[in-house]
């Protein structure tokens, strides 16, 4: 299928029941109050944060408030030969979440209740429309800590975190979304209600259907309750920051922390393209003035006290050794916040530049900067602005484009750029997404990585789990 056309459906073809039969089953199942299908109010849920993926305009736009409510969706949907797309807050970067045109678009930031936590065991369950800052914030009170923390943590739903398998900052030491689930509920296509995992430590009774649920897109099952792993708080952290003179400085500095053992709470890259947007942005200088670095690590330990700053002392000797131009660990956490938030601060800043575009490639970490050297050649051969940035103790990078949204000529240099760049980090030994999912932008690109016996692996799960394509049609992959 090509990436950029949506598929459709037929609206007409809605059968066996009639449109109208089929709202009235809708409005039943959750009451007509959220029910949607004037287009002017569906329209608002058609895309995700991702600008050149292919959206439809939903049939209907539904917003479910328990389990039961979905699966009664999910079986009129089934009955009328509608398909489904699951949403939460549409925070995405693949447009996983974007509408099909004549599918209903199934809500699920009702279901936000935080149903346990669980102190004893650390675990806490939850509902998928729960804001994952809002997760944290509960948690907190009890010396506990939710680990996966998106970019978009302060508005993103764990819904959407699960069904893209998120990572974020803290992914280094932590893990993605998949390394702190124990079990989900999840209606499936037939109506009916799985429940996977467990709330044990340890489990391997059968397949791990959690972590073939998490991650999916959607495209098995929507995903109604969670049991999540939690781990203790965090102690204050101790905060590095190194400016180098050159990208294969940094990823040298990169390869000897990691060659020395060390596993930070977080390890992030700025190349010199987001350095100056987020200067521009808020007016102050990231490290110091004088002339912009190459790129800057910022770098955090959350050990607490001595083991912390011990930790970030071998961090900067080891960004010395690599040719650091200059370093500085700071105790203070006011300093801390202020270099973490400049690294936060990169989208905001590149926003105000054009239409940006964010990519999400995964490479092993001694190749990030042959991989940030290729986003430099890309963007003089295509013309597109290409800021990099992203999680260097994993290799998960961001390089985003910057175009001028109103150039037709100007979007299909960036979705070149695009291209370009998810090649390159499979080159390097790389993944086509670390982080945001495949969604509606990388079908072709998923296809190249995975190769034709894992894409028929794909639709056979696919098949046995929804055989008649009722769960997102046109993510991740097409069932021809």
């Amino acid at each position: 299928m090509d990436a950029l056309s949506a598929p459709r459906i037929d609206e007409d073809s809605v059968m066996p029941a009639s449109r109208t039969d089929l709202f009235a089953a809708l409005a039943d199942a959750v009451g007509p109050e959220f029910v949607a299908t004037d287009p002017d109010v569906t329209a608002a849920y058609a895309k995700d944060m991702m600008p050149l993926a292919p959206a439809g305009t939903p049939l209907a736009v539904v917003k479910p408030g328990s389990t039961a409510e979905v699966a009664a969706v999910v079986t009129a949907c089934a009955a009328a030969g509608v398909p489904i797309v699951p949403r939460g807050a549409g925070s995405g970067l693949s447009g996983a979440a974007n509408a099909v045109d004549g599918a209903v678009t199934v809500v699920m930031t009702r279901l936000d209740r935080i149903l346990e936590i669980d102190r004893g065991n650390r675990l806490a369950v939850v509902q998928p429309g729960v804001v994952n800052k809002d997760l944290r914030a509960a948690v907190e009170p009890l010396g506990l800590f939710y680990a996966p923390d998106p970019s978009s943590y302060d508005w993103c739903t764990l819904g959407g975190n699960l069904s893209t398998n998120a990572g974020g900052l803290c992914c280094v030491k932590y893990g993605v979304t998949t390394d702190a689930v124990l079990g989900l509920e999840v209606v499936l296509a037939s109506g009916e209600v799985l429940r996977t995992g467990r709330r044990t430590v340890k489990g391997v009774a059968g397949y791990d259907l959690t972590k073939l649920i998490v991650g999916s897109e959607g495209t098995l099952g929507i995903i109604t309750e969670a049991t999540l792993s939690l781990r203790p708080l965090p102690q204050a952290p101790v905060t590095m920051v190194a400016a180098f003179g050159s990208i294969t400085a940094a990823g040298d500095a990169v390869s000897r922390a990691i060659a020395d053992g060390l596993v930070p709470s977080l390890l992030e890259i700025m190349d010199a393209a987001s350095i100056r947007a987020v200067e521009a942005h808020t007016g102050a200088s990231v490290v110091g003035d004088g002339e912009t670095p190459a790129a800057i690590l910022i770098g955090q330990s959350d050990l607490g006290g001595g083991p912390a700053l011990a930790e970030m002392e071998r961090l900067e000797a080891c960004c010395e050794a690599a040719g650091a131009e200059f370093c500085y660990v700071t105790t203070d956490l006011a300093e801390g916040r202020m270099l973490l938030q400049a690294r936060r601060d990169v989208l905001p800043s590149l926003e105000e530049l054009g239409t940006w575009m964010t990519d999400d490639v995964c490479v092993p970490r001694s190749a990030i900067a042959a991989l940030i050297s290729g986003c430099a050649e890309i963007s003089r051969d295509t013309g597109i602005l290409i800021a990099v940035v992203g999680h260097a103790g994993d290799g998960n990078m961001h390089p985003t484009m910057v175009y001028d949204g109103s150039d037709a000529g100007a979007l299909l240099r960036a979705r070149e750029a695009y291209d370009r760049v998810l090649d390159a980090g499979r080159a390097l030994g790389g993944t086509i997404t670390g982080e945001h999912g495949v969604g509606r932008m990388k079908q072709a690109h998923l296809a190249k990585e995975i190769g034709p016996v894992g894409l028929a692996a794909h639709r056979a799960i696919k098949r046995a789990l929804d055989p008649d394509g009722l769960f997102n049609p046109g993510s991740m992959f097409s069932l021809q």
